[in-house]
């Protein structure tokens, strides 16, 4: 008999893109607060739905009663910059105490694993209400872990390409409107990581439990300028690009592992890949030597990024 999965937030770009990778093996039940939606996401995975709104606790556990899931994926979250500054109740009424039901809920119901979905903006320095509330998610899910039989993990990773609120599906409505592309930040560095490498970052932690749990898995990506991504759509694809006015809780760069965070963190392959396992409070025998940001990284080359932009995930149906 299969292990049931549920994934908050499954009505996400994240949360479809792993049910289509996890529904051979696993039941996977998707849930979210938007019924459209909801129907939607089960149409395009062909997994069950249920609603379910993470900041209301007895919705949380009117859905783990009903499936009884073994292993919970947690990418429920509102996830704008710009709006979680404006909007900072919401921000921490979904992503803080929302992570908080999901946790209470899966140690009273016994789930087994619970991996919580978290970003670069939480690693320090943070900059904004955003990175401050998957900040604290992260503290909170490894802290719990060892606290009951349900273990407790989290994933950090940059802007996964053309998901819900990433640049470029605007940047192609914006060349398709206008033929001019508005950024905010062409100076700006950001890591980038395509939808699979995002999916496959879960399944490392969800076949890894036992070596990750209590700390945040995050692996080695590349950036890119963002000019230098622009350069090369509106060579391939024409149009023009400018500067527009900034977006508040911006900052240059990223951080996937920050300064504070390195006697804490080890390497480690999974895959043939380098990861990276931070531990917040327990200091590891070889940490890394220096933080990793969207500054000193690998850099997307030309030929990469031509693979991101014109190769969009598959629409929904």
């Amino acid at each position: 008999m299969k292990e049931t999965i549920l994934i908050t937030g499954g009505t996400g770009f994240l949360g479809k893109r792993l049910a289509l990778k996890l529904k051979d093996k696993y039941r996977v039940i998707l849930t979210g607060r938007n019924n459209k939606q909801n129907l939607a996401a089960k149409k395009f995975t062909g997994c069950e739905m249920a609603p379910m709104d993470v900041s209301n606790i007895e919705s949380v556990r009117d859905a783990f009663r009903e499936y009884k899931p073994q292993v919970v994926i947690h990418a429920a979250a509102t996830k704008f910059v710009d709006l979680a500054e404006k909007f900072p109740m919401e921000c921490v009424d979904v992503n803080v105490i929302g992570s908080q039901n999901v946790a209470r809920v899966a140690m009273e119901t016994g789930v087994k694993k619970v991996i919580g979905i978290s970003t670069d903006k939480a690693a320090p320095p943070v900059r904004n209400t955003y990175g401050l509330s998957k900040a604290l998610m992260e503290r909170v899910y490894c802290s719990l872990n060892g606290k009951s039989e349900t273990k407790f993990t989290c994933v950090r990773y940059g802007n996964v390409a053309w998901s819900t609120g990433s640049v470029f599906p605007i940047w192609k409505k914006m060349l398709e409107e206008t033929g001019v592309i508005g950024t905010t930040g062409p100076e700006m560095r950001r890591f980038f990581f395509t939808v699979d490498e995002a999916v496959n970052l879960v399944i490392t932690a969800l076949d890894h439990m036992e070596e990750v749990q209590g700390k945040v898995l995050s692996r080695k990506m590349k950036a890119a300028q963002i000019e230098e991504i622009l350069k090369v759509w509106t060579r391939e694809k024409g149009g023009r690009y400018e500067k527009i006015e900034g977006r508040p809780g911006e900052r240059d760069d990223e951080f996937l592992i920050g300064d504070l965070e390195l006697p804490y963190t080890e390497e480690v392959i999974y895959d043939g890949i380098p990861h990276y396992l931070i531990s917040f409070n327990d200091k590891v025998s070889r940490p890394v030597a220096f933080g990793l940001s969207s500054a000193n990284t690998d850099k997307l080359s030309e030929s990469e990024i031509l693979a991101i932009i014109n190769n969009p995930p598959m629409e929904e149906v």
